[in-house]
């Protein structure tokens, strides 16, 4: 029960300084729901642990509301990695063919006195590191914890051996070649719900490496270098000489190292800037005389403005771009202790185009290679991709193109004059009206001309 007050000086003068409650105590308590509570402030979150926000947690599960905007292109559709997706009906097909890779690996690396027992064990010193790296708490026990880790790593790492030419297999595999199941492998090992710790893949990595790999004449190409050269089976190919700069790089998962390549080639995001607003649409910058242009790059992040032109690198839009932009989007909003790069490409994006005519516009530019759809269905992702992400303006690393496009758009003169261009000169037909209606305003001026000369200069017959 709470402090009762009296009426000493003491009392009123201590009143004066603290606040104090009186607590009613004619209500009964139930104690054991009193102790249950108490319990429940002892216990740990599972569904988002405290420790999800530290630099160590980097595999998260996609906040629910971007999952309700684009759907299932933040699931695995052939393949489970690590403990989200582990043990779903659609996805018990490879999950068989995981066992026979694991199989042929351990076959192989038998002649070097590795066993299976080996590679538990090389597992085991990494699940508590592991088991942090994901975003909510994970139910299996230890034994089960380490079998998944080995399982789905020697998987993956003996599927980047083969594609790399480094083991020999089974050129009649079904995995490596059905042309329905390889392109959704690919997407499915870029999902972030569907990733393990990369240093678990690189320690797997190092432990199986054959002699046979270093006896070649050359270094042996690495974990990072091998998985980009499977990724380049699809439509982001990175070319060799930015493989071989990542050779070395340690990335937190697989998603992250691909969207490394082109996040660390961009410009650093600004660590102050003044306030900066959304530009306009391509077809409202256009009617202010802005223009666009491809432009060559490394990365399709390197965008650049100067004097009036927009330039883009171009970029191909399919199945599988879209995957990897909307789970790196949520990789960025989830991960407190990454760059936004992603996040703030996709919202140039956004701002850019509002219909399927400014993205006819961009592929017509050759800057946007669409194989996602129509240009409706293009821009309705582009749009969605956008939606209800936490965006910091100052701190995107466009933030001064955003600025220096936003002064050209206000610029009066250019923008009247351009909007007049675009109105009558933009294209041959509008141009033939334009010119038409100058000739037949020239000739409505001639005409009156000749019809008021005689009275504004009357003959001198007529006068006399």
């Amino acid at each position: 029960m709470g402090k009762n007050l009296g009426d000493s000086n003491s009392d009123q003068e201590e009143g004066k300084h603290n606040h104090v409650i009186r607590i009613n105590d004619d209500y009964d308590v139930n104690n054991d729901r009193l102790a249950c509570m108490k319990r429940r402030t002892l216990e740990q979150p599972k569904l988002l642990m405290s420790s999800a926000g530290r630099s160590s947690c980097s595999i998260f599960r996609v906040p629910q509301r971007f999952v309700e905007i684009n759907g299932r292109i933040y699931e695995p559709h052939v393949v489970s990695i690590g403990p989200y997706h582990r043990g779903k009906p659609h996805l018990r097909m490879v999950e068989e063919h995981k066992w026979r890779f694991l199989g042929s690996l351990l076959s192989r690396t038998q002649i070097e006195g590795l066993t299976l027992e080996d590679y538990v064990r090389n597992a085991k010193q990494f699940e508590q590191r592991a088991r942090e790296s994901y975003s909510e708490t994970i139910s299996m026990n230890s034994d089960e914890f380490t079998e998944m880790m080995v399982l789905d790593g020697c998987f993956i790492i003996e599927i980047f051996r083969i594609a790399g030419n480094l083991v020999q297999s089974d050129p009649q595999d079904p995995i490596l070649t059905l042309s329905w199941l390889f392109p959704s492998l690919l997407r499915d090992l870029l999902r972030l719900e569907n990733q393990i710790p990369f240093f678990i893949l690189q320690s797997l990595f190092d432990l199986s490496k054959m002699s046979s790999e270093e006896n070649r004449g050359e270094p042996s190409p690495s974990l990072s270098m091998l998985a980009l050269e499977f990724f380049n089976h699809a439509t982001m190919e990175r070319p060799p000489e930015i493989i071989q700069r990542y050779r070395d790089h340690e990335p937190k998962h697989l998603l992250d190292l691909l969207r490394s390549t082109f996040t660390i080639s961009a410009q650093q995001e600004p660590q102050k800037a003044k306030p900066t607003q959304v530009i306009e649409s391509v077809t409202k910058l256009r009617r202010a005389g802005i223009t666009f242009k491809r432009r060559n790059a490394e990365s399709f992040l390197d965008v650049n403005f100067r004097n009036g032109v927009l330039e883009m690198p171009a970029i191909t839009i399919d199945d599988f771009t879209s995957s990897f932009l909307a789970n790196c989007v949520a990789f960025e909003q989830c991960h407190n202790h990454c760059s936004k790069h992603i996040t703030t490409y996709a919202t140039l994006l956004d701002c850019l185009i509002n219909t399927y005519r400014d993205v006819e516009f961009l592929c017509d530019a050759k800057i946007i290679d669409n194989y996602f759809g129509t240009e409706g269905d293009l821009a309705r992702f582009l749009n969605n991709l956008g939606k209800d992400m936490a965006f910091d303006f100052q701190r995107s690393y466009l933030s001064s193109l955003f600025d220096e496009m936003n002064v050209y758009y206000r610029n009066g003169w250019h923008v009247q004059w351009a909007s007049f261009k675009y109105t009558y000169f933009d294209t041959p037909w509008s141009f033939i009206s334009a010119v038409a209606a100058v000739i037949l305003l020239l000739l409505t001026m001639i005409q009156t001309f000749y019809s008021a000369y005689p009275q504004w200069f009357p003959s001198k017959d007529k006068c006399n």
